[in-house]
């Protein structure tokens, strides 16, 4: 027998009937298995509302039916009339029937239609698709989407996998346009980036691919399985400024608007993303936090701010309606995907910063300057949205006060080898005085 789904506004006459239930013209949907939802419409004039299944065809498309009446006003007859718990039984019925026709016509299940299942599954059970679209429409449907995924083969892959590795980085483009590419760079660090990126790409794949074999779609998944990563690809060089370059990038930053948003991921340690979906009520004056409500992995977090960061964020919201954006552009729009590549470009190169830092730097700086003063790792790890210390550990451990540094440095051997010179560097306690970032 079929799994039963609860919905508490859905299942009973008396919830539907509940002004907490709207009427729209729009039904109140519930998901209750895969690419298959039964909706509720709730008429705005009152009277019995409708049993609506929607199906679920692939390539972003659905189908709508309308099924039955809903026992609002008179018993469930099983037939005309249905109850929640009927109208969920004959959903899957109908579901099932399309199932053995679609087998009938020969079942031929593409990359695009894993593709489109996949990002289905990820926006109603998981994180944000975002990201992942991107992926799949710029790199994985342009070569790969037309193929059956039965008949996908490891070398196939692996062709695809290296040619995107050497495909330059892509430009943002207008709509229509063609798509404009940045000057491939040969360098070993432009060959890292684009492996890396090549590898955050396969990772998609092989989630999309996995997800269409568990539910049946192909009878094997080794094809994929033997397609292994770019190996070293993920290992960067973490950059991050000290408090004096930091400084001068807010200063730099000629934009008012763009100047805040510096300004918010130097006092957070947010990502691009997270900031650019904050709202006003998301900072809470009480506690001297923001609260993150849609992160990378999925899971909300409240990200505690130093008093100067408090005192940031109460001035941003002074004044200004809960449900508004706590960052928006020059033009009033909020912040979009690579909106902010360009002003952080010119940022760095008015502060005269070399090498110039990414938006992303600011999340490295915010850490290692937390890291370096002291901050437990788990603490950091906690509110930069991580569930343990390893990532931490990863990019910012060697930066943390450690007793095997204290114990090397005081019995290593010395040589006597350095020879004289007229420049005077700076000093460990000049550095970090450097690197201090203000007290709470």
């Amino acid at each position: 027998m079929a799994r039963r789904v609860r919905d508490a506004n859905l299942e009973s006459r008396e919830a539907r009937k509940s002004s907490k239930l709207k009427a729209r013209d729009k039904p109140h949907w519930r998901a209750i298995e895969r690419g298959l939802h039964l909706g509720y419409r709730k008429p705005k004039g009152g009277g019995t509302g409708k049993w609506v299944v929607r199906h679920y065809l692939g390539k972003q498309s659905y189908e709508v039916e309308t099924i039955a009446a809903a026992d609002d006003n008179s018993d469930a007859d099983g037939v005309a009339i249905l109850n929640f718990w009927q109208a969920q039984e004959l959903a899957r019925k109908g579901m099932v029937k399309r199932a053995h026709k679609a087998a009938g016509r020969g079942g031929r299940f593409t990359v695009a239609d894993a593709m489109a299942a996949y990002l289905e599954f990820l926006e109603a059970n998981r994180k944000s698709a975002e990201d992942a679209r991107y992926r799949v429409d710029a790199h994985i449907l342009p070569t790969l989407g037309d193929i059956e995924v039965a008949s996908l083969t490891t070398e196939q892959l692996r062709r695809w996998l290296a040619d995107l590795a050497k495909a330059p980085a892509r430009l943002r483009t207008k709509k229509g346009k063609t798509q404009q590419h940045r000057a491939a760079a040969h360098d070993d660090e432009s060959k890292r980036r684009r492996r890396s990126t090549a590898n955050r790409t396969l990772t998609v794949l092989k989630a999309a691919l996995n997800h269409a074999w568990h539910d049946g779609h192909t009878p094997s998944d080794a094809a994929w399985r033997r397609v292994k990563p770019f190996e070293g690809a993920d290992a960067a060089k973490v950059r991050y400024l000290t408090v004096t370059e930091a400084t001068r990038l807010i200063n730099a930053s000629d934009q008012v608007q763009f100047r805040k948003l510096v300004q918010g991921a130097l006092q957070t340690g947010a990502r691009y993303g997270e900031l650019s979906r904050l709202a006003v009520s998301d900072f809470n004056p009480d506690s001297g936090t923001v609260a993150i409500r849609q992160s990378k992995g999925g899971k909300p977090r409240h990200v505690v701010l130093t008093d100067e960061g408090a005192a940031f964020f109460a001035q941003l919201s002074a004044g200004r309606a809960g449900d508004e954006l706590m960052f928006r552009n020059a033009a009033g729009e909020p912040w979009k995907k690579s909106h902010q590549n360009r002003p952080m470009a010119d940022a760095c190169k008015r502060a005269k910063l070399t090498p110039a830092i990414g938006f992303h730097g600011l999340r490295h700086t915010y850490a290692s300057l937390a890291v370096m003063n002291g901050a437990p790792l788990l603490v950091v790890a906690k509110n930069l949205g991580h569930t343990d210390t390893r990532m931490v550990e990863k990019h910012y451990g060697h930066l943390a006060p450690s007793y095997i540094a204290d114990a090397i440095r005081a019995a290593a051997p010395r040589f006597g080898a350095i020879e004289e010179s007229n420049l005077t560097p700076l000093s460990a306690l000049e550095r970090r005085k450097q690197s201090a970032v203000t007290p709470r």
